[in-house]
């Protein structure tokens, strides 16, 4: 019974497929450590971009990996 209870969380989402559940997954963890790393770092040096934008950017990058790996932790994705 309990596999029915984990599986109708996931139910009429984009995320029955397991390539869907991989690549959110994928995604989210890419945002919170790529965001705030390296996307700055390119953003200020090699584009040439304010640094407290470039900052900016990749903090909301991390915010938006958060709020995804949340979500994904609520529809009981990631246990």
């Amino acid at each position: 019974m309990t596999e029915n209870n984990d599986e109708s969380e996931v139910k009429g989402t984009f995320l029955e497929s397991k390539f869907w559940r991989v690549f959110t997954l994928i995604i989210a963890v890419f945002l919170i450590f790529v965001g705030p790393t390296y996307v700055p770092y390119v953003l200020a040096n090699v584009l040439g971009l304010d640094y407290f934008v470039s900052i900016g950017v990749g903090l909301v990058l991390f915010i938006v990996g958060l709020v995804v790996l949340i979500y994904l932790i609520r529809k009981k994705v990631v246990t």
